[in-house]
């Protein structure tokens, strides 16, 4: 009889730690998400809704064109409006400034300079007050205008002319975030002192490169489609997306496709893919699932 593992118990590192967000679209909110995961109090100040929009519109425009992913984003987070260009939001976000651990913000700096929430004021006025910048560019490059798939595309990973399946610079970029918020609090906790990160997409998405760059992931390379145990097949009544990187797995899949397999150098060679191809073409994803389970074989069946 096989012993569950019972689930481990989310650790909550952040319990305790009240946390300000102005940060609006995806990556902030993803960040807070996060954060809020690890037991860190979390608050969001939008601006208000334009006077267009229906009452109780939210102020991020992310709540105005995809309302259920704002909903996920936000579940657990007080969220309250305020117009930090009027004296009213002003004073709004100072009250909430001086019980906040850490300001999270995606603004150029420029706009935060404007609002008067520059780094040089701020840690005056708060001298414990941790901030994590999220911009689009690092250093001087913050100020040029850019999303997701720009920073995608400067990093080498829009191939033709079809969008990237997910937004992978801003989610990246919520997970350095999210990172850099632990590591704001470890700081102030030596020091005694807030600091500041800044958290560049851009920066996020060549990251998120470096694979591709290594050449890992390119048509020639061992996840990249040149190994045969490691790319995607069609099946009967769809495909079959296998992982049989390893020698151990290559082994087995090559052994259920009816062919010996001693040298793992030979699954780069045109045979082994061929053979593979052969062997799933008339094969149920239902087959390819038992296959899965009954040889330990790392695979995922799709519809066509």
């Amino acid at each position: 009889m096989t012993t569950q593992t019972p689930p481990t118990k989310p650790l909550r590192p952040l319990k305790g730690v009240r946390i300000l967000s102005l940060a609006l679209n995806l990556p902030g909110p993803a960040a807070m998400m996060r954060l809020q995961a690890m037991g860190a109090t979390c608050s969001k100040l939008e601006p208000p809704a334009p006077a267009a929009m229906p009452a109780g519109t939210p102020g991020d425009p992310m709540g105005m064109y995809n309302m259920p992913a704002y909903t996920t984003l936000h579940q657990g987070i007080r969220v309250l409006q305020a117009d930090l260009k009027t004296a009213k939001g002003q004073a709004q976000l100072h009250k909430m400034l001086a019980r906040t651990d850490v300001l999270l913000t995606s603004f150029r700096p420029s706009a935060l300079d404007k609002l008067g929430l520059g780094w040089a004021g701020l840690k005056k006025r708060y001298p414990t007050l941790n901030m994590v910048a999220i911009v689009g560019a690092p250093g001087q490059r913050a100020e040029e205008p850019g999303h997701d798939l720009t920073y995608m595309a400067e990093a080498g990973l829009v191939t033709g002319m079809d969008m990237p399946p997910t937004l992978y610079a801003d989610m990246g970029g919520s997970l350095m975030a999210s990172e850099a918020v632990l590591q704001v609090q470890m700081q102030r906790m030596a020091s005694g002192k807030g600091v500041r990160i800044e958290v560049a997409l851009s920066e996020a998405a060549h990251y998120l490169a470096l694979p591709r760059n290594w050449g890992l992931s390119t048509a020639k390379g061992s996840v990249g489609g040149s190994h045969a145990g490691y790319r995607i097949y069609p099946c009967k009544d769809g495909r079959v997306a296998f992982a049989a990187l390893e020698p151990h797995f290559a082994q087995r899949l090559m052994q259920a496709a009816g062919q010996s397999q001693s040298d793992i150098r030979s699954m780069f060679g045109p045979e082994s893919h061929t053979v593979i191809a052969a062997f799933v073409k008339d094969k149920s994803r239902a087959q390819l699932d038992a296959l899965s389970v009954q040889q330990d074989i790392p695979l995922f069946t799709l519809k066509g």
